[in-house]
Parts: structure tokens; sequence; C-alpha cells
């Protein structure tokens, strides 16, 4: 089992940035493909983000695309989420995942979930 740890959520107002981060305890971060996705209330969890395991391809739901940026520091063990331009619309609960396999990373058939971290956007 894999525990994902992740951090980094809060208020920001629109046009702020904020940046998540989320770590596999125990297990390597470069041993697995990583994304980020989120809920917003009412609505259906959405793919945001994905990189992948082998040459760490990146990936980017429409929404967010020239916006928000994925990486992955091998060093530390941690995947980030850096969030730029927020808007109100940006507003969710984010969950990172780690997946076991490169493929369809952009579904949301992850082997593994973290517990989620809130973002909302507002004046």
């Amino acid at each position: 089992q894999v525990q994902l740890v992740g951090s980094g959520g809060g208020l920001v107002q629109p046009g702020g940035s904020l940046r998540l981060s989320c770590a596999p305890s125990g297990r390597t971060v470069s041993s697995y493909a990583m994304g980020w996705f989120r809920q917003a209330a009412g609505k259906e969890r959405e793919f945001v983000a994905a990189i992948t395991r082998i040459n760490s391809r990146t990936y980017y739901g429409d929404s967010v695309k020239g916006r928000f940026t994925i990486s992955r520091d091998n060093a530390k063990n941690t995947v980030y989420l850096q969030m730029n331009s927020l808007q109100p619309e940006d507003t969710a609960v984010y969950y990172c995942a780690a997946h076991n396999s490169d493929s369809a990373i952009i579904s949301q058939n992850y082997d593994y979930w973290g517990q989620g971290t809130q973002v909302t956007v507002s004046s």
C-alpha cells in the first residue's frame, strides 16, 4: 500500500498562485506515474495534470493548460503542481494520485490516491 501525503492548499485571491506537493510515503516517486485531479463541490472529479514515470512527459487538462505546471523532484521524492493565475473556478479539492503504469494516465484509473487538499480561490 502506498500512502500519498499532500500539502500546500489554502485560500488565495484571484490571479494568485499556489504550489501543491505530494510525496509517496516509504516509496520512490520516480517509480510511478503521478497525477493531480480535482473535484469541485457538486461536480465530478476531473483530470488536472500528470507526469509519466518514463521520460517525465507531462499532460494537462484543457482548463489548466498554460497556467498549471506539474513537475517531479526525485532528490526530494516529491511531485509538485504549480498553479498560477488562479481563478474562482479552480476552487476544488485537489487529489494527488500514483499509477504503476504510464498507460491511460489521464484517466482516473490510478492505483493510489491521496487524501485531498482544499484550494479556494476567492477575494
